[in-house]
């Protein structure tokens, strides 16, 4: 995986703020230590390793994103 697409200098230039829902928590979390104790169980990724990895897939495949927002996908594979 590279660290930036082509045509990205800076991942912050992608970020647009928006008004929160009335009533809309503000901070989403995830108490996982169950899961850790019980299971011995721990998640492969960070939070900020997996986000950057979502974010740069939804980047290097905008055409699809397009797709599926213009109607025009058709629940086509990707990849091989």
């Amino acid at each position: 995986m590279k660290d930036k697409p082509d045509g990205i200098d800076d991942f912050n230039e992608l970020i647009t703020f928006v008004k929160d829902r009335p009533g809309h928590d503000l901070r989403y979390a995830i108490d996982a230590s169950k899961i850790k104790q019980q299971l011995a169980w721990t998640p492969e990724e960070t939070f900020d390793t997996g986000i950057k990895k979502t974010i740069i897939w939804y980047l290097e495949n905008s055409r699809w994103c397009k797709n599926v927002q213009d109607g025009s996908y058709q629940r086509e594979r990707l990849g091989h």
